[in-house]
């Protein structure tokens, strides 16, 4: 594969990112630690919660102080949403919140319809439900589920523009536990188009579960807490930017195929002849 095809950008419905790397903007102890994180991420995405994020901090400084809005295009997110009709809400009220802003991401949402507090684990049914509402009101859906091959193939049935599946629960810094159904969502989802942007969201721990993430070949990955959470978020964000990067290149590079047996890696023919004696 060539170096153009590797830093071909990502094609999310009508947006186009330069980075394969989406983060989040919660968590961090300051608003001033999160800029310099989201700056050395490299991302040109940032997700915000919605209904969860803290607009004013106990300083009374605005997050919005710190985002540069004229770099980043801003996805909102209906995190901390348990029915289709807050998920739908939400969204609602980020998309009129980025149009007085004017920021290209106003019509876009992440949806995020959860089951429970206890595994904020997806309910497949209202996630559904919400997406179908948000596709016929105009939204540009990416859909957040589990790794459940059937769901996400109805998700963009009803006509989510990304699905992004879990690599594990929010927050817990698992990785992807089941490749296996990694690849088949994408198989399902990508069987009529290549194209289709299928996005690992939530479970990420470190750099090498971006790195696998990648080469399982998602089309990017979004997190939050692996950057925000981290002994030193500084360093981990830079090491997330370079993982996401690696990830993609080896992909299209193709791995080695995996052998019982040891091959050489120098020439078995032509070797110099020993003689003893």
């Amino acid at each position: 594969m060539s170096d153009q095809q590797a830093e071909r950008p990502l094609v999310v419905g009508t947006h186009t990112l330069k980075s394969r790397l989406i983060v989040g903007t919660g968590k961090y102890a300051t608003f001033q630690q999160m800029q310099e994180c989201l700056n050395a991420s490299g991302a040109d995405v940032i997700t915000v919660a919605v209904r969860r994020e803290r607009l004013v901090d106990k300083d009374g400084r605005n997050i919005l102080d710190f985002i540069d809005l004229t770099r980043y295009t801003i996805l909102p997110n209906t995190a901390g949403c348990f029915n289709a009709e807050d998920a739908v809400r939400v969204a609602r009220l980020g998309r009129e919140i980025l149009r007085g802003l004017e920021n290209p991401g106003a019509d876009w949402v992440k949806l995020e319809v959860l089951a429970d507090t206890r595994t904020l684990l997806p309910d497949p049914v209202a996630t559904v439900e919400a997406c179908e509402l948000l596709v016929r009101d105009g939204f540009q859906v990416l859909c957040y589920t589990s790794d459940d091959p059937i769901v996400a193939r109805r998700l963009k049935n009803v006509g989510a523009t990304s699905v992004m599946p879990a690599g594990s629960p929010i927050g817990s810094g698992q990785g992807v536990l089941n490749p296996n159904n990694i690849r088949i969502c994408l198989e399902y989802l990508k069987e009529d188009d290549p194209e289709y942007p299928v996005i690992i969201d939530a479970g990420v721990g470190t750099a090498s579960d971006v790195a696998a993430a990648m080469e399982l070949g998602c089309d990017g990955v979004l997190l939050n807490t692996a950057i925000a959470s981290a002994q030193d978020p500084l360093r981990m964000a830079i090491a997330m930017k370079g993982a996401c990067e690696a990830g993609r290149h080896a992909l299209l590079a193709g791995r080695i195929p995996r052998k019982l047996y040891a091959t050489a890696s120098s020439p078995t023919e032509g070797v110099i002849r020993l003689t003893h004696g």
